[in-house]
């Protein structure tokens, strides 16, 4: 067995997570086994349904790698029905205030912590001693700072008890900022408000996170002190490696032009 999500956030090291938007337990079974820390399923802007999570869930338990899910949005029945499932850790978008957060860590926590409904169906494969309690400890939760919201109320969200990591969405932070969103940030203020976020971090001692364009920019936001990086998506890598091959193919006289991509976060 590798690591649990828990056992890597209480390490010191920074982590590289895969990111899976198509919807297929082969294509989580091949992010797992290509060495990610751990794999996130994108139920919020991915193509992924319940039933087809599940057993991405399942694909990902193969290769031994702890697995996130982006759920669609800051409901209890996404959040416990991803953890019932087997997630280890969930990311839950658009988080703009204290209240938000609280809601979101007393969705993916047992009582007294939390409200959490009992209900571990495949939660409790291969962890002895499945208690609330174990649960509780082992839990990851990162809500999403993407909104003027957010910015304005950092201090307040990560000083609730229970909120392990802060996962930065650069496009919407941009968008709901009044800048294009964007992964790759050139704009000072984008830039600033994304420091500002890590700054947070630093003062609470909970884990910063940041989507990714490139192996480049995640190098740069880690030299900032994010510590918690996811680059690109499967569907997103597939289609650079595929389109490099008709790029280059022919002695590299074929002209490829990319349409839009399709990044989020």
């Amino acid at each position: 067995m590798g690591r649990t999500l828990r056992e890597l956030w209480d390490g010191t090291d920074a982590t590289i997570g895969g990111w899976c938007s198509i919807p297929s337990p082969f294509s989580a079974e091949l992010m797992g086994r290509s060495g990610f820390d751990w794999v996130c399923i994108d139920t919020q802007h991915g193509l992924v349904a319940y039933d087809q999570m599940a057993p991405m869930l399942q694909a990902l338990s193969i290769t031994a790698t702890p697995a996130f899910v982006r759920v669609a949005w800051n409901q209890p029945d996404h959040i416990m029905k991803a953890l019932d499932a087997g997630a280890q850790g969930v990311i839950v978008p658009m988080v703009s205030s204290e209240e938000e957060a609280r809601a979101a860590v007393a969705a993916a926590k047992y009582p007294p912590m939390g409200m959490r409904s009992w209900g571990p169906i495949r939660a409790a494969f291969d962890v002895e001693n499945y208690s609330p309690e174990v649960a509780n400890r082992r839990t990851i939760v990162a809500v999403m700072i993407e909104t003027p919201g957010g910015v304005e109320n950092l201090d307040a969200i990560l000083s609730v008890p229970g909120v392990d990591a802060i996962y930065v969405g650069p496009s919407d932070l941009a968008l709901g900022h009044g800048m294009t969103p964007t992964l790759a940030v050139t704009d000072p203020e984008h830039e600033r408000l994304i420091e500002t976020v890590v700054d947070a971090c630093r003062r609470h001692g909970v884990v910063a996170g940041i989507h990714c364009d490139s192996v480049e920019t995640a190098r740069r936001w880690h030299a900032r002190g994010y510590a918690m990086f996811t680059v690109g998506s499967d569907a997103a890598l597939m289609r650079q490696a595929a389109t490099a091959v008709v790029a280059q193919a022919f002695d590299g006289s074929r002209q490829v032009v990319l349409p839009k991509t399709g990044q989020y976060a």
